[in-house]
Formats: C-alpha cells, sequence, structure tokens
C-alpha cells in the first residue's frame, strides 16, 4: 500500500521543468502541444532509434531532452485515435504512471494529433494513473532499489493539462470514488491471512460508517439465532469466529428497493478435511475476494454519493482442517431449511453464500442480487484469467452486466444454467449435495447450487476466481489483487439504477 500521487488537470501549455509525458497516435505524429515540448526536435529520432510506432500503451523516453529544463521527456502511444474510448483512456494513464518512474513532478500533455482530451478522458487518464500507481509494500522495511528506508520520498504530483480543466475535475472526483473502492480491496485481498481474519474483516467493513454507509456485524451467537447452518458448517473448524456483515447505504428514494452484493469472504481456504494440496496454497489468503470486492463498491457508491439504495452482505469464514471440522458425509441445514449433503469440504464457498442470498433476498427484498466468488477452478479452466463467469436468472440482467463489464474492461462470459446439470446435484441423503459429483461442469454445478437459495429474485453469480487475483499484469495493475468487479458493478448502478 503507497500512497496515492495527486491529479490535478490544467489547460495545456508547455510546462517550464520537471518531467513531461506527450502523447502520439499510432503513425508518430505529434500535436501541436507535444512538439512545443520538444523544440530541439528530438523526439522523431527517439521514434526511429527505438522503432516506436505509437501503438496504444507504448512508450519511449528522452533523458535531460536538449532544449529545455526537462528531467526527462516521455511519450505514450495512443493507438488508433478512432479507437480512443475509456479502455484506451485508462490505459495511456497506466503507462504514464509508469512512465513517470521516480519523477515526482509530472505533466501529462494530454492532446492526441492536434486534439485536445476532453475532461472526461483526461479523468479516465487520472483513473489509470491511480490504478497503476498502486503497490503492495506494507510488510516491506526497506525498498527495493536502494535499500533506503520506506517513507522517505513523497508520491508524484500529476498535472493533466486538457481542453476542459474543470469538467476533468469534476469528472475524477467520481472516478477517483471508484478507484479507491478498487484500490481498497486489492489491500484487502493482498492481507496475509494471519493479519485479516473474520473478527478483522468486519472491522474493515465497519469502517464505511465514516461514509455514511450503514454497517450491522453478525457474530456467530446471531448467526445460530438467525439458523445460518450452512454458514457455520464451514466455519466451525476454524478457532476464528465467523462473522456476517451487512452495509447499507440509502441514497436513493426512502421507498425504493435496494439493489444488493453478496460476497464470499473464505479469509483462508485449506480446503477443509478435504484439504488441498500444498503447492500454490499460500494463494488462498485470496479466497475473500468477492467479499472484498463488495466493500471496494459500497466504498466507491458511498464516496461517490450514488443516488440509490443498496445493500452489501459478506460471509467471513476460514475453512480448516481442525478436529471439530465437518466432515465429507455431514449433512447440514441451511437457513433456507434445505438440507445439504457436504460430499467434499473445498466446496465451502457455496454453503456460505447459499445462506447469504436466502438471508439478503428474505430480510432485504431487492431488485436484483448479485454475488461474487472465487468458487471453482472449473471457471478458471473455462476462461482463463481474462474474463469471469457469468451465471445468471434474468436475461435483463445479463445484458446490463454484459455492457458494465465491456465499458469497464471487467469482462464478463455468461455461463449456461438448466435442470439437466440441476440434476447432477441431487442426492438420496438430502435435499442436495455440494458438489456435482466429477470434473465436468464444476463451475456451473457450483452455480445451480445457489439458484436454489434464490427463488423468483433476479440473481447473477459472478465466478471471479480468474480474474480476482495472480491475473497477468496490465497498463493499469501490476498488483496480484486486482480489485476485480468494483468498478463494473459500480457501472452496472451508474448506469441503470440512480435517480
Amino acid at each position: 500500500m503507497t500512497e496515492r500521487p495527486t491529479v490535478a488537470f490544467a489547460k495545456l501549455s508547455p510546462p517550464k521543468k520537471g518531467s513531461v509525458i506527450v502523447l502520439a497516435p499510432e503513425g508518430g505524429a505529434l500535436g501541436e502541444a507535444a512538439r512545443a515540448c520538444d523544440p530541439a526536435g528530438i523526439l522523431p529520432k527517439a521514434f526511429a532509434a527505438a522503432d516506436f510506432k505509437g501503438k496504444l500503451a507504448d512508450t519511449v523516453e528522452a533523458l535531460a531532452p536538449q532544449g529545455t529544463d526537462y528531467d526527462r521527456i516521455a511519450v505514450v502511444g495512443a493507438g488508433k485515435t478512432a479507437e480512443l474510448d475509456e479502455q484506451a483512456w485508462l490505459k495511456i494513464g497506466g503507462m504514464a504512471a509508469a512512465s513517470a518512474k521516480k519523477a515526482k513532478d509530472v505533466t501529462v500533455v494530454a492532446e492526441v494529433a492536434g486534439a485536445e482530451a476532453t475532461g472526461r478522458d483526461a479523468a479516465l487518464i487520472g483513473l489509470g494513473l491511480l490504478l497503476r500507481s498502486y503497490t503492495f509494500d506494507k510488510y516491506k522495511t526497506r525498498k527495493d532499489d536502494d535499500g533506503g528506508k520506506k517513507g522517505d520520498t513523497k508520491p508524484a504530483k500529476f498535472t493533466i493539462q486538457c481542453a476542459d480543466p474543470a469538467a476533468a475535475k469534476k469528472a475524477f472526483a467520481g472516478l477517483s470514488a471508484v478507484g479507491e473502492g478498487a484500490l481498497l480491496a486489492r489491500d484487502l485481498v493482498n492481507e496475509p491471512a494471519n493479519v485479516l481474519g473474520p473478527v478483522e474483516f468486519a472491522a474493515k467493513a465497519k469502517e464505511l460508517e465514516s461514509l455514511g454507509v450503514e454497517v450491522t456485524i453478525l457474530k456467530e451467537k446471531d448467526l445460530r439465532e438467525i439458523g445460518m447452518g450452512a454458514l457455520l458448517a464451514v466455519a466451525q473448524g476454524s478457532v476464528r469466529p465467523p462473522r456476517v456483515a451487512v452495509m447499507q447505504w440509502k441514497g436513493g428514494k426512502a421507498k425504493q428497493s435496494p439493489v444488493a452484493f453478496i460476497g464470499k469472504g473464505v479469509v483462508f481456504d485449506t480446503g477443509g478435511i478435504s484439504i488441498k494440496p500444498s503447492g500454490g496454497m499460500e494463494d488462498m489468503k485470496g479466497d475473500m475476494a468477492g467479499a472484498a470486492a463488495v466493500v471496494g463498491l459500497m466504498h466507491a457508491l458511498a464516496a461517490r454519493k450514488a443516488k440509490t439504495n443498496a445493500v452489501g452482505i459478506i460471509g467471513l469464514v476460514e475453512n480448516m482442517p481442525d478436529g471439530n471440522a465437518q466432515r465429507p458425509g455431514d449433512i447440514v441445514t441451511s437457513l433456507s431449511g434445505q438440507t445439504i449433503e457436504v460430499i467434499n469440504t473445498d466446496a465451502e464457498g457455496r454453503l456460505v453464500l447459499g445462506d447469504l442470498l436466502w438471508y439478503c433476498k428474505e430480510q432485504h427484498k431487492p431488485q436484483f442480487m448479485v454475488n461474487l466468488a472465487t468458487l471453482t477452478g472449473a471457471v478458471l479452466v473455462a476462461l482463463g484469467n481474462f474474463q469471469a463467469g457469468m451465471f445468471c436468472n434474468d436475461d435483463a440482467l445479463a445484458e446490463r452486466l454484459s455492457a458494465a463489464g465491456n465499458a469497464t474492461g471487467e469482462r464478463l462470459w455468461r455461463m449456461p444454467l438448466g435442470p439437466e446439470y440441476d440434476k447432477l446435484i441431487d442426492t438420496k441423503n438430502a435435499d442436495m449435495k455440494n458438489t456435482g459429483g466429477g470434473r465436468h461442469a464444476g463451475a456451473i454445478t457450483a452455480a445451480q447450487f445457489l439458484k436454489r437459495f434464490v427463488a423468483e429474485t433476479p440473481w447473477a453469480h459472478l465466478d471471479i476466481a480468474g480474474t480476482a487475483m495472480a491475473s497477468p499484469a496490465s497498463e493499469i495493475n501490476q498488483s496480484w489483487a486486482s480489485g476485480y468487479g468494483v468498478r463494473l458493478l459500480d457501472r452496472l448502478v451508474a448506469d441503470h439504477y440512480e435517480g
């Protein structure tokens, strides 16, 4: 966790000093504002030497450029001007942050082929800067580069020059609130499990009260009284008690039904008695990424004062192979009254979510429910790290989620549901079992399980096992945790459920 860079906006004017970043479209033709920052005309020579063509997110730089007092001048490729969409501006911002390196005073000249970036475009560059600048170094006592103490240097100051600085500042206020929500989610996922247990995670959710979110923490006694038998069965093997955090943002009309988001928060998943292989088990500290995304989303909605009513519910447990842990073959009773035969204790997330979905449906009567969970390795096999699997019982909600994913770059691929898959989780011994009994269609049978706890409420299950952590590095994220889901769901709300 690093200090955030500061971002300001100004009219186009050649800066006097510091580091300068200009933009070049595919083909490398510099605009007037960029040429004004290069009076000696060294950039075309640098382009030729580095074979720089202006492709999106490509970079080239010159140190102590001739004819200026700049420390460096860097060029970020803007790609084809006809394709300068939201994702392109974010990537430009990310690569601008990367190009700034150790610079402390950086000016980004947001002009492409003679056209100044709009206020919205400049704000997106700012968001890209914010997201790319994130690192998780909380537990480092020394800097990597020179061995100096952490905190010796101040974060960079970026000034983005554009056509309408006032509009950019206004747009960035909302975008940065969402960005901070995504970074909060990254922080939570990156934390080690010995630091962030169910109690500590619930305390992090409680901090949202400072933004006006109403937060209620349900403790183990409360959960027993309510009857969350499936969630409690997962938690019983750990000495760390479970928690459920219920977060409510009331920014809409008093009688408006809320939109609801539910997150799986298994703070560490050993697999329980059905223990996982040891290789890579350290990554199971990230099995709470769904809950992290919900907390980040609620932060975003509150910080930007979204005109909607929203509820976020997260189930926080640890899945351990203690002598008191649930066993394969156990039958547990969920909050809904439906019974579940536990075939594999490593299929625990769906037990947690089943109780949460039923609780949300009954207590909050939402317009829809979206749950996020690092639920199955099967979705990773199907889709890799680039799209999350979406299972949905409502076509309109699915279309809106897909559009939001395409707009933000947090993409979704709709996966099937159907009665033929439902049969795979039937069992003679209870109302259902918690696995499909084989490797085939594992992500789908998990979704079919969850569907039994939503009744007629419009609902989507997002399996983010491939996108929430350990995803390939990108222009806007170099961290192990991605914060996936925050920007996606904020866009869903902003586009369809406000006002």
